[in-house]
């Protein structure tokens, strides 16, 4: 048992310059994978320095568009899968299942459509996927990143082990977030998520085998819900929900869940947000997966007041809550007494031992990275004075 709150975070963390432009200018692999190293190694031991228990290698592994990207966390996943081609040389050819036919078009977001106003002047400085931009699956799924996954892998081991970290974890798409809108294939929207899962579960086994935790990033159980146009019953949509948390937890099956957290956020945008879905509509589905911490956005003004759902929710034995305690939807840095507050609330809820203080989203490329790292010492801030009054 801990005897105090640990600290972590969603992920995605500020990639230092150079690598972007190595990135976005196309450079050598090598020089690309020489500085990919370097920048794990610094920011591990950075993490370490603003007092982050439990690390990981930023996504830096992950390329990213540019430093304002919303994307990667996610769209890597085409370099380390076969069975897809670009989205417009399928001529003639639309999504082959339901569900497929509805995801996947950001512009339908019906929160995009009541403030279209306001996004026609975010996208000018944001950068997003859509289906109409990326590649969709036309033939059979198989998984193609080990040599990706290894690096990713080695980097993050001996940045640990350079750094005095004990604990870390690494970032791997959902199938379910994964796979809205790019189905020309599968004849099923099972079908076809039950390919995908079984195909990630080699990053996700390769990952755990490494002896680091896997988070399974997850935006779309919940934020699936804005992209469905026409918009489901709620009945509907925790239908095709349920499948793909049962797509999960086949890629999942035997893995140790210790070593395996979950995370779900309503998309990491700067947006309104008026239209998400409640928690307490997909709460249960949450707890399904098969893993042994759940990471949610819960410090956001949109989602905040949630932590009211774990009054009547019981989170099962064994497990752990990883409540957002600072957002990346503001660049306000919260104080550490407000920090603690939060951390309290969830403690008092769950159990103090059974809550780490994290992050709502990846704060890497959505906001400024001056804010990011304060925000992450506000967080190991907060955590102190929250076990000071927990601990006693």
């Amino acid at each position: 048992m801990p005897d105090r709150i640990l600290t972590t975070h969603a992920g995605s963390l500020p990639r230092p310059t150079d690598l972007i432009e190595l990135f976005t200018s196309n450079a050598p692999d090598d020089a690309v994978a020489a500085r990919t190293t370097s920048a794990v190694a610094e920011i591990v031991r950075a993490q370490r320095e603003a007092g982050i228990d439990v690390v990981d290698d930023g996504e830096f592994g992950k390329r990213t568009r540019g430093a304002v990207d919303y994307g990667p966390w996610q769209s890597y996943a085409f370099s380390r899968l076969s069975g897809h081609q670009a989205a417009d040389t399928v001529a003639g050819k639309g999504p082959a299942s339901e569900h497929a036919a509805r995801l996947g078009d950001n512009s339908k977001r019906r929160d995009w459509t009541r403030f279209n106003e306001f996004y026609e002047d975010y996208f000018t400085t944001a950068t997003f996927s859509t289906r109409g931009t990326q590649p969709v699956f036309t033939g059979p799924i198989a998984y193609t990143g080990q040599a990706a996954i290894a690096q990713d892998i080695a980097n993050l081991k001996a940045s640990l082990a350079s750094s005095g970290a004990t604990d870390a974890f690494m970032c791997s798409v959902a199938p379910g977030s994964f796979a809205r809108g790019r189905n020309y294939h599968y004849d099923s929207d099972e079908a076809f998520l039950f390919a995908l899962a079984e195909a990630m579960r080699e990053e996700y086994k390769a990952i755990t085998d490494a002896g680091i935790i896997v988070q399974i990033d997850d935006p779309g159980l919940p934020d699936s819900w804005d992209l469905m146009d026409p918009a489901p019953s709620l009945e509907e949509y925790r239908r095709y929900a349920n499948i793909c948390i049962e797509a999960l937890n086949h890629a999942l099956r035997g893995l140790p869940e210790d070593r395996v957290r979950y995370h779900i956020c309503w998309g990491s945008w700067h947006g309104p947000h008026t239209t998400d879905i409640p928690l307490a509509n997909v709460v249960d589905l949450l707890l399904k997966v098969n893993a042994g911490a759940y990471s949610i956005e819960a410090g956001n003004a949109a989602h905040e007041h949630e932590w009211r759902v774990w009054e009547t929710t019981k989170l099962p034995a064994g497990k752990v809550l990883i409540p957002g305690v600072v957002s990346h939807a503001t660049n306000v840095v919260e104080h550490p007494q407000l920090v603690a507050d939060r951390i309290e609330r969830f403690a008092n809820l769950v159990g103090r031992d059974n809550v780490i203080a994290g992050t709502d989203c990846g704060l890497g490329g959505r906001t400024h990275p001056q804010i990011a790292w304060a925000k992450l010492h506000a967080l190991s801030e907060g955590a102190k004075v929250a076990t000071a009054r927990l601990y006693k």
